[in-house]
């Protein structure tokens, strides 16, 4: 039997956040870094999204980072880099 190559992971990122969050620009910035593709959704606009993810977090703040359906609250480098499997 053949060793199969390994696939790389697809990842569905989405980043909740504001045009004047700090730490969402840092969340937004080491993903560029990382060359992960992301979908930024703006909160101060999307009323519907920011209630959902209020709801599915449990947070107001933001950023709020959602990697295949797992959400990680902050910007917080470690879970970011285990969750996309970075080393």
């Amino acid at each position: 039997m053949a060793d199969k190559k390994e696939i790389p992971k697809k990842f569905d990122v989405k980043v909740y956040s504001t045009p004047t969050c700090a730490y969402c620009k840092m969340t937004k910035e080491f993903l560029k870094a990382n060359k992960i593709n992301y979908k930024e959704i703006d909160v101060s606009s999307d009323i519907k999204a920011a209630q959902d993810i209020v709801k599915r977090s449990g947070q107001t703040g933001v950023p709020v980072i959602e990697i295949n359906e797992k959400l990680i609250i902050g910007f917080d480098k470690v879970a970011l880099k285990k969750a996309l499997k970075l080393n």
